[in-house]
């Protein structure tokens, strides 16, 4: 069991107040080298006169570049990373920059470990882990193939994570951590992959690789016995390496494992012909029907074909512990390697030709074999053809047999999952999936068994026992998921439907039923017995949601009569706790209530988590960590979860945060960030239900809009963006309507509070996030003065076969695609965009073409906006320049834009020129008197910035103003 601990990598107001000078076009576009961001910048803003004392310092000291390192501040603490005189020096090099230190500090704190528990539960592995990786890593060579990304000097998945160190705990007896043993024999600076425990805890398995000049980086399996934390090299030869392309190597048994390995047979990469052998050529002459998804990164022609299979291609060898090794099969694109409960077989699928060029390996033509864990082939489960027609209404599947999985409670039976539609979700018939269940080996007229039909699409099953196993199916398009009892030896105990709710109603989630690990390493539906009680109770684990946020409960749930009892529930009042596993699980049969175990964690708003184990019956709480604070300058900080209502009338939540030490009476209102991402809904009540709990602990991940806290900003992260189709009403067809309902509610209510500037609210998302920031600069231009969008999609026609949830093609639901796309309403964008993306974006239909298209319809219509193209970045950013300079990109967008909000100033100041000599400069407070200047007139508002206007060097007054 592998926890992933929530630990998240960690304007001025000058006295003068001018447009910036410009010795440069305002729209000159600039591409710096590799290594680099790429900057694109389209400004507005012309050269203005401005005063001498103004621009003699904007000439001897770069104000961003001093106040960056000095932290120094302005009201409320908001610290300049630039300002609009130096924009233009700043968008044409200077290559990474940082941001300021109090952001930086946090995104650069150590990483927490992550933790392993042992199959008996008696040891801990703390997992080390470093901070964001270099450029340098993801500048390294990798080809894009078949739909994944392939580092061909270590042949694995390219941009691999690792871990630096193993360290080993005892858990003692009172819950009790012991001293750490580090887990040692490896070479200094390797890196640490595929951390595995053998079946009987005694030794841990996994891969090595170190990359020195004169050594191979390719990865190598080692083994460590756990008693004396020495590790070595499974393999005396050295020559034999990992194929981690797909799968690496799993356990068989307690002393072998079995690997996936790069052919000693293989020679060098094949070589890229110089002249093409003919044209590419794709043909539909038999007018099949292909939709599919806008891909990335798949094979183009013969030469990928083979290299493909020259990367991917593996020998399966049986390495025992003692040094004897045995190859398995013949070389083939191994995907996966399942171990029987009883080890005696393997389930092995794999990939073959032909290949293709319009989808990913994952629809590849697939195999799927029994073996015997010695090396006999049993059989041949199914060989599906390739799956280029699959259709792209959710819920559609491939054809044939998918899901095949070892029963967890049995030896070694199989079972499966067979559509009965033709894998297309459109097409209406009862069944509509039915699971299979065999032997691994046939016997003579043994015929695959009938365990359930399904008339939703199959979603799983929980096993216990030959009495009882739990089938769930579901269907997206009424968000319908259903729960069945089945007894899977018994044909006459008639299976029934235990839970019939909708995805959607959090507050009827009845939770999952926790699992206790067997003797075999598989993990079954844990069964309690109470005293004196002869029913059938298992563990339901639930997010416990509720209209005042998530309280985690654990029920004792009667199988057979659906009667619960709460027997753990999370504190409410200051803190969130979770189950996060069973560890009383190493006996068989059932579990008695008063030796119940688990383990669980803890956090509130301001203590990171930490994790516990619990015991019965007297429910005794031991600590096992005691992580520190990740960024204690945050410890105080403030949240709320609000409530608050659309138009409409739909219940919306957010989650307010205030930097520590504010007090809206005496600071008030500040700039304020908003960051969300817009979801789909059927109903409005479920849409109005609140997810989440006000109590969880502040997790700030690299690029998280939560670290504007340390610049003094108010955060509502993840205002609910509710888009609601009922009943045969599509939800994006009022797309717009809603995104622009929900974000005025979400404005008017931080501004209603008093802890946000009306006029300083900036907008943000990342992917589909970002494609609502567009959309809300573009139809909701009143609500916010800037925006930053990262990683976006912005015009729906380059994806016409569906996108998010939209599963219409564009010929279908033309208008929709085109009034979604803020692409086509660039020329209504007029406030400040920032546009970041990876150039190297391999996320379906977020191509980074989408934001250099995009920021040239913008630059076409004059938009103040900026676009930044990281370099060797994905989706996600990984990188520590990369991700850096993102962040200094964004601060100096929010300073310019929403913290000084000198775009609007700018305008504003060109209205009220007429031809009159004047300046402005930052003021103090308003007499309360109405000012009019050229026929404008300004009407004081006491809760906004206020500026003096000297009128012809003669005339002044001061007033609030609001722009």
């Amino acid at each position: 069991m592998l926890l992933r601990h929530k630990f998240y990598h960690r304007f001025a107001s000058l006295s003068f107040f001018s447009p910036p000078l410009s010795s440069f076009p305002s729209s000159f576009p600039f591409i710096l080298s590799p290594g680099f961001p790429r900057i694109h910048q389209r400004k507005t803003l012309k050269p203005m006169k401005s005063n001498m004392t103004t621009s003699r310092f904007l000439n001897l000291v770069p104000t961003g570049a001093a106040l960056a390192e000095n932290g120094s501040g302005g009201p409320n603490g908001a610290v300049s990373s630039s300002t609009i005189g130096d924009e233009e020096d700043f968008s044409l090099g200077g290559g990474y920059r940082l941001p300021p230190p109090e952001i930086r500090d946090i995104v650069d704190a150590p990483p927490l470990p992550a933790l392993s528990f042992s199959p008996q539960r008696d040891k801990i592995l703390f997992l080390k882990r470093r901070a964001l990786p270099p450029l340098s890593e993801l500048a390294k060579p990798e080809e894009k193939l078949a739909g994944i990304r392939i580092d061909g000097k270590c042949n694995t998945r390219s941009r691999m994570s690792f871990y630096t160190g193993i360290g080993i705990h005892q858990l003692m007896e009172d819950g009790t951590l012991g001293p750490e043993k580090e887990v040692h024999g490896f070479p200094d600076g390797a890196k640490i992959n595929f951390v595995s425990w053998s079946s009987d805890g005694r030794h841990l398995s996994f891969c090595i690789r170190v990359d020195e000049e004169n050594s191979s980086s390719k990865l190598r399996v080692w083994v460590a016995d756990v008693e004396t934390a020495k590790a070595r090299p499974l393999f005396q030869s050295s020559d034999i390496y990992v194929n981690a392309i797909f799968d690496n190597f799993v356990w068989v048994g307690d002393s072998k494992l079995l690997v996936c390995t790069i052919p000693l047979s293989r020679g060098d990469p094949p070589n890229k012909p110089l002249v093409p052998s003919g044209p590419k050529i794709q043909s539909n002459e038999q007018k099949n029907i292909v939709q599919v998804r806008t891909f990335q990164d798949l094979l183009k022609d013969e030469y990928d074909e083979d290299l493909f299979d020259y990367y991917a291609a593996s020998q399966l060898i049986l390495a025992s512990l003692d040094g004897t090794v045995k190859e398995i099969g013949p070389p083939a694109v191994y995907t996966s390697l399942d171990p029987s409960p009883d080890k005696n077989y393997i389930l092995i699928s794999s990939i073959h030709r032909p290949y293709s060029y319009i989808v990913p390996c994952a629809r590849f033509p697939k195999k799927v074999d029994v073996w015997t864990t010695d090396g006999k082939f049993v059989r041949e489960l199914c060989d599906l053809p390739l799956a280029e027609d699959i259709p792209i209404a959710f819920n559609s599947v491939r054809k044939g047999m998918r899901s095949i999985n070892w029963r967890a409670d049995k030896p070694s039976t199989l079972y499966w999952a067979e559509t009965q539609d033709g894998g297309d979700a459109k097409i209406v018939v009862s069944p509509r999936d039915i699971i299979y269940t065999q032997p691994a080996e046939l016997r003579d007229g043994v015929q695959p068994e009938v365990l359930h039909r399904l008339d939703l699409r199959f979603g799983g099953i929980s096993w216990c026992d030959d009495s009882l196993a739990l089938v769930y199916e579901s269907w997206y398009k009424t968000r319908r998921t259903r729960t069945w009892v089945i007894s899977p030896s018994s044909k006459d105990v008639k299976p029934r439907i235990l839970f019939d709710r909708s995805t959607e109603d959090v507050y009827s989630d009845p939770g999952s039923p926790m699992l206790r690990r067997t003797h075999a390493g598989t993990y079954v539906i844990a069964t309690v017995k109470k005293e004196n009680d002869a029913g059938t109770y298992i563990l339901l684990n639930g997010s416990g949601a509720t209209p005042e946020g998530n309280i985690p409960f654990l029920d004792l749930f009667d199988i057979n009569t659906g009667s619960k009892e709460r027997i753990w529930e999370s504190d409410k009042e200051k803190y969130y706790e979770t189950v996060v596993a069973l560890m009383s699980d190493q006996k068989e049969g059932d579990l008695s209530i008063n030796q119940l175990k688990i383990l669980t964690s803890k956090e509130s708003k301001t203590e990171n988590t930490q994790y516990y184990i619990q015991s019965w019956p007297d429910k005794k709480i031991c600590p096992i960590t005691d992580f520190p604070h990740p960024y204690p300058q945050l410890a105080s900080l403030q949240k709320e979860m609000i409530r608050y209502q659309r138009k409409d009338g739909v219940q919306l939540t957010a989650t307010l945060y205030l930097p520590p030490g504010y007090d809206p009476s005496k600071d008030g209102p500040l700039p304020c960030l908003v960051w969300s991402y817009p979801g789909e809904f059927k109903s409005k009540d479920a849409a109005g239900q609140v997810r989440g709990s006000p109590n969880e602990f502040a997790g700030i991940g690299p690029t998280a809009a939560l670290l504007w806290l340390a610049r003094r900003f108010a955060i509502l992260s993840g205002p609910t963006i509710p888009i609601i189709g009922e009943g045969e009403e599509e939800a994006n067809d009022r797309y717009v309507e809603q995104l622009v309902a929900s974000a005025e509610a979400a404005v008017e209510e931080v501004v209603r509070r008093g802890v946000a500037h009306p006029n300083k609210i900036a907008v943000g998302g990342h992917s589909y996030g970002a494609f609502m920031t567009a959309n809300l600069l573009a139809h909701a231009p009143h609500l916010f003065c800037c925006g930053i969008a990262r990683s976006g999609a912005y015009n729906r026609t380059l994806t016409p076969f569906g996108f998010q949830n939209e599963d219409r093609t564009l010929w279908e639901a033309t208008s929709t695609y085109v009034e979604m796309s803020p692409f086509m309403s660039a020329n209504k964008i007029k406030k400040p965009i920032l546009l970041i993306h990876g150039e190297e974006d391999n996320n379906s239909g977020t191509l980074t073409m989408q934001s250099d298209r995009f920021f040239n319809a913008l630059k076409g219509h004059g938009a103040l906006c900026r676009l930044v193209v990281l370099p060797f970045e994905s989706h996600g950013y990984a990188a520590r320049e990369s991700i850096m300079h993102v962040l200094w990109e964004t601060d100096r967008w929010l300073q310019n834009y929403c913290v000084s909000n000198v775009s609007n100033v700018v305008a504003l100041n060109r209205k009220i020129q007429n031809g009159k000599d004047f300046c402005l400069h930052q003021g103090h407070h308003c007499d309360g008197s109405e000012f009019v200047l050229g026929g404008l007139s300004i009407i004081p508002n006491p809760s906004l910035v206020s500026y003096t206007i000297h009128v012809s060097r003669h005339q002044a007054s001061r007033c609030f103003w609001d722009v």
